[in-house]
Parts: structure tokens; sequence; C-alpha cells
């Protein structure tokens, strides 16, 4: 059994100008609003949730990415409104975001 219900890696690795990371696409924000959406949704999320900020998690192409354990889901966003469905969906309800699947991309 996990200690955390909901453990949240959000690439927020920074490259060179010009190499393509995640948080050219604003990742590190994106974290930050994750955090205020899940400390907003308190008891609405069963068990312990941690959003973490991670180096690269090597899907640069795919980003930006987060990647939900114990699950071991990988999502890619483009906007808080994905963030949003991503708290909402999958972590108050239990639902994956297919649309936001890394390897659907």
């Amino acid at each position: 059994m996990s200690y955390y219900q909901h453990h949240l890696f959000f690439c927020t690795n920074q490259r060179a100008p010009g190499e393509m990371c995640c948080n050219n696409n604003g990742a590190q924000a994106m974290r930050d609003y994750c955090k205020e959406r899940v400390k907003a949704a308190g008891d609405k999320i069963a068990g312990n949730v941690r959003v973490n900020s991670a180096g690269c998690l090597d899907r640069c192409d795919k980003g930006p990415v987060i990647v939900v354990y114990p699950e071991d889901v990988w999502y890619t966003y483009v906007d808080q409104e994905d963030i949003d469905e991503i708290v909402e969906s999958h972590l108050i309800n239990g639902k994956i975001v297919d649309r936001l699947l890394v390897d659907n991309q």
C-alpha cells in the first residue's frame, strides 16, 4: 500500500535556450497551479496526494508531462483547464483522462 493515494510528478526541467523541455511550456507554473487545485479540493480527494517537481522525465517530445503514481499514468497538458480536468476526473473521480494521455498524442 502506497502512502500517497496519488503522487504527481511534474517535469519542470529547464534546458538551455532553444532546446526542447517541459519548463519552456510553463511546467513550473502549472505544477504550482495543480498544488493549489489539489489543496482547494480538500476532502473531495480520498487519501493523501502529493504534487512534486521532477527533473527530466525523458519524454521531452511529448511534453510538458506529468506522471501519476502509483497508477503510472502519463499525461500531457496545455493549460489550466487540462490541469482542472486531471484533478477533477483522475484525482477526485478516479477516471483517467484518455485525451491527455501521453501515449494517445
